[in-house]
């Protein structure tokens, strides 16, 4: 085999081999940090929630099980945060430009945060619920509940009676909570289209 692939291909073979275990490595070290950075988020929401009472802990439990691939857990745990938020005003606010956050989101969200602070650059408070740049727990629990769903192939009625609760929550906030209001629409319009199809 070293006459065809030639005398440097032991050498080359055993490279790689040191690279893809390093490589290995460094995806552990990047899964265990995010998984610690959520413990600690979820000890702080606990503690808030001993504090303020009506805040859910389990969000960021959510989007960590939504990284990782897990769409059952994270479905799980995003409906029952939609239901119990839904009953309430759901207004505890997620400053999704946090790099610990940011790394958990998928491409619509961390794109939507980016132009946000493009077109709006002011400087303010990452948790201010007048903030464009934050969303609530009830807006990410509905993002992470429909993109599940469409994940997992959810039937026709399930994905409505979410489409129902997404049309209910973007009532609640004005045009100005902007990151908000272009989740729900993107939340809406994938929603749409696996009712629809195409032609919305």
């Amino acid at each position: 085999m070293e006459t065809i692939l030639g005398p440097n291909f032991i050498q080359c073979f055993s490279d790689l081999s040191l690279h893809e275990t390093e490589l290995n490595t460094s995806e552990k070290l990047v899964e265990l940090l995010q998984s610690c950075a959520v413990e600690r988020l979820t000890t702080y929401r606990r503690s808030m929630a001993l504090e303020f009472g009506q805040i859910l802990t389990t969000d960021y439990e959510a989007l960590y099980a939504y990284k990782r691939g897990d769409y059952q857990r994270c479905l799980q745990l995003s409906t029952q945060n939609v239901d119990s938020l839904l009953a309430v005003d759901g207004m505890v606010v997620i400053g999704i430009l946090v790099p610990e956050i940011i790394q958990l989101l998928d491409d619509d969200i961390v794109s939507l945060s980016a132009l946000i602070q493009i077109v709006d650059p002011r400087p303010c408070c990452r948790y201010d619920v007048h903030n464009t740049g934050v969303v609530t727990q009830l807006t990410l629990s509905l993002y992470l509940m429909t993109q599940c769903q469409l994940k997992l192939h959810h039937s026709v009625t399930s994905i409505a009676q979410t489409l129902q609760f997404i049309n209910l929550v973007q009532s609640r906030y004005p045009p100005e909570r902007t990151l908000i209001q272009l989740t729900l629409k993107i939340i809406e319009r994938k929603a749409r289209e696996a009712i629809y199809g195409n032609d919305i």
